[in-house]
């Protein structure tokens, strides 16, 4: 299936299903109860039989430890059927801002590469975000994992993904609905937008009081570019729309090489004329392969498609 290009590959030897993973049907958040160092040191243990996709640290690094296309050991019975993502941590403990963010990048990721929806998941036969304790004893059983803070923060991770994508309103600006305890200050430090601007937009004034259940507009930009799909995915020679709208971007830059098209089979003439952009970038020749890296498609602007 594939790799994220945003986070640092870790391949691990064993510990895992090669070609296991029947389905995605989601994105599982999980606590490590422990470190990043000493997870990834277990994750390559034999004895461990234990494994994750994906795995985050409390300063915002991102690993990812298992192809997508393999079944990592992480929820018992949901394991051929959801993705994982552990975070470094304890049981009780919330997510870092920056742990939601690469939490939030990685289901955007699986929305854009294997169809999850944007949604908190019902249940184990539901899709979308999901934790582990709501496998139940099917999932082993881990009530505590991730612990009710982190659960209580799946909406702000799904609010993110949504932006990420250009999914979280109809185009517009974005919302925040304000949870008990939060601040402009604090809301704007996990958005990434001043807090001053977000008093302005909403029109709250000095003392700058906001209450549970309010609703936000942010002043954060949505995307309306297509997200990259990975490198792996071209490789694989996919039939998509974001191909078609690939090729009419490089057609639009001058760097065609079709004789007919562009269409939604990507080809070598798909190829080529990638090969065409990389060189008027301006890229190194070993960059001029031919296969979309992530900068590489973010400078041509690929309209989303829907």
């Amino acid at each position: 299936m594939a790799r994220f290009s945003g986070a640092t590959w870790r391949p691990i030897a064993d510990n895992y299903t090669t070609g296991g993973q029947d389905a995605v049907y989601g994105v599982v958040i999980h606590i490590m109860d422990g470190t990043l160092a000493g997870t990834d040191s277990w994750f390559r243990n034999a004895v461990a039989q234990a494994s994750s996709h994906f795995g985050t640290g409390r300063a915002g690094q991102l690993y990812q430890w298992v192809d997508t296309a393999n079944r990592a050991w992480a929820q018992a019975g949901g394991n051929r059927t959801w993705l994982s993502v552990e975070n470094e941590g304890r049981g009780g403990d919330a997510l870092t801002s920056a742990q939601v963010d690469r939490c939030a990048e990685v289901l955007a990721w699986a929305h854009e590469a294997h169809g999850v929806p944007l949604q908190l998941a019902s249940g184990p036969s539901g899709r979308g975000l999901g934790y582990h304790a709501m496998g139940g004893s099917a999932w082993g059983g881990h009530t505590s994992c991730p612990g009710s803070k982190v659960v209580a923060q799946l909406d702000d991770i799904l609010a993110h993904a949504k932006s990420l994508v250009g999914g979280s309103s109809g185009g517009g600006a974005s919302s925040y609905t304000v949870k008990s305890g939060d601040t402009l200050s604090g809301i704007g430090s996990k958005l990434g937008i001043k807090w001053q601007a977000l008093a302005d937009l909403n029109g709250v004034k000095s003392p700058y009081v906001i209450k549970p259940g309010q609703v936000l507009k942010t002043a954060k930009p949505v995307p309306t570019y297509q997200a990259f799909p990975g490198a792996d995915w071209f490789k694989k020679g996919p039939k998509s729309a974001i191909v078609t709208a690939m090729g009419k971007r490089l057609v639009a830059e001058g760097c065609s090489a079709y004789s007919s098209g562009p269409g939604a089979q990507w080809t070598d003439a798909d190829r080529e004329s990638f090969r065409k952009w990389q060189r008027k970038l301006g890229n190194d020749a070993e960059f001029c392969d031919g296969w979309p890296g992530k900068k590489q498609w973010d400078a041509l602007k690929v309209p989303r498609v829907s």
